[in-house]
């Protein structure tokens, strides 16, 4: 692990200095003395990490397993939410420097990263979900909101007034900051702000194993071993794949999740300005975003609605139940026809307790370990900031403790009433 100061003021030459050791398959191969700090995933939290290394002039190599941008896991497609509103203070509070991350994106690389539309979280009555643990974390971080009815919501955005399930008594936690945030196009822009600073972003290229040796790590991929002073795994969906040789896991569901977009004949409905991003704040629950940038359709999604299945074998075939759940929801929320949609599927990626994991792991502190449990992508940012830190070996602050590797929540059974938050 890095200490500190060597952080602050890099001089490592990144030589390529080789040794011989056993490779992998009981060959000898080269290990290549080659970065301060590898990062194994490259999507949102790895892309990010790898760009606040960068910043701190930290030699960074990055490995991901398949091309750079792919559509295999949880980062690619079109907008995330982000949204003050939130379930506990603790994450009220991280979403504050989470827009503050990605203000710092948006200032280097001179793109728009949050496109700010102001968000509804709706909840019937009865909902599955308290808005007390809302309004409550809200209030404890002195966060604005506004706490509106039904026939208020629909007077300030006509496109509920034409469907049916707004009613009266339907209540809303109003939230003006919220916004959306680029996955894909996020993604590729802290991908290029980091190899310009000086990272070396390896696509296509697997890693096998990961192997602590005298507080170092060694990276075995088909192209040889790599030595790294410490490393961060954001492998998302195949962490325990990597952690399986440290005789470590974590209870994870990995479900086929998707979005589906609405061709409708009055875009202008649902644009900026006149519609919101919104969240259906029960069970099943929905979401959705306002019409804006390249947009030609609607937007929406179920949340934890798919199957389990294994990230490797898994097909990229919509659900057609999904389609008809959401497409059926549509309607009832905004009125009109919800023909068949364009859908594209993802990743979830859950945790028993579905918070986050950003720890180093236990025996091993040159070695970190994220995930975003489903909702970690406009914290994309915030993330990689927090993993350079520790891989740079500063201690893990006060705002990290609830998302330790060894919290007991995080290896309870899987939970599936849990992620209804």
């Amino acid at each position: 692990m890095l200490e500190p100061a060597a952080c602050q003021a890099m001089e490592t030459s990144c030589s390529e200095t080789c040794i011989a050791v056993q490779g992998s398959v009981g060959l000898m191969a080269a290990v290549a003395a080659a970065a301060d700090v590898a990062v194994i995933g490259l999507g949102g939290l790895g892309s990010a990490t790898a760009y606040w290394l960068a910043r701190r002039g930290v030699s960074v190599v990055g490995f991901e397993q398949f091309e750079l941008g792919h559509l295999r896991g949880a980062s690619h497609d079109h907008s995330r939410i982000i949204r003050r509103s939130y379930h506990t203070p603790e994450y009220v509070r991280l979403a504050a420097a989470a827009y503050d991350a990605w203000r710092a994106v948006e200032a280097e690389s001179r793109q728009r990263m949050i496109t700010i539309t102001g968000g509804v979280d709706l909840f019937p009555p009865n909902a599955a979900i308290d808005h007390r643990t809302y309004t409550a974390s809200l209030d404890a971080e002195h966060v604005p909101y506004e706490w509106i009815d039904g026939a208020e919501i629909r007077r300030r955005w006509p496109a509920f007034a034409a469907g049916e399930i707004v009613t009266d008594d339907v209540m809303g936690v109003y939230s003006p900051q919220t916004g959306i945030v680029p996955a894909g196009p996020g993604t590729r822009v802290m991908q290029q702000l980091a190899v310009a600073r000086g990272a070396n972003l390896r696509g296509n290229s697997p890693v096998r194993a990961i192997r602590p040796i005298d507080g170092e790590v060694d990276i075995v991929t088909d192209d040889g071993v790599v030595r790294v002073g410490s490393v961060v795994v954001t492998a998302d969906a195949w962490t325990n794949r990597l952690l399986r040789d440290l005789d470590l896991q974590i209870p994870l569901a990995v479900l086929q999740e998707q979005v589906s977009y609405f061709q409708q004949p009055d875009l202008a409905r649902f644009a900026v300005g006149r519609f919101p991003v919104w969240i259906w704040m029960d069970d099943p629950s929905f979401y959705g975003f306002p019409v804006f940038g390249d947009m030609t359709a609607v937007k929406g999604a179920e949340d934890c609605g798919g199957r389990e299945v294994d990230p490797d074998t898994r097909t990229f075939d919509p659900d057609a139940a999904m389609e008809q759940r959401l497409g059926a929801f549509m309607q009832r929320l905004a009125g009109g026809q919800w023909a068949t949609p364009r859908t594209t599927t993802c990743l979830y990626t859950l945790t028993s307790d579905r918070d986050f994991v950003l720890d180093r792991l236990p025996g091993y502190p040159q070695v970190s370990v994220a995930l975003g449990a489903a909702h970690g992508f406009k914290f994309a940012s915030w993330f990689g900031r927090s993993l350079a830190g520790l891989a740079c070996g500063e201690p893990a602050g006060r705002e990290l403790a609830p998302f330790a590797f060894t919290r007991e929540s995080l290896h309870r059974p899987i939970d599936r009433a849990a992620w209804m938050v």
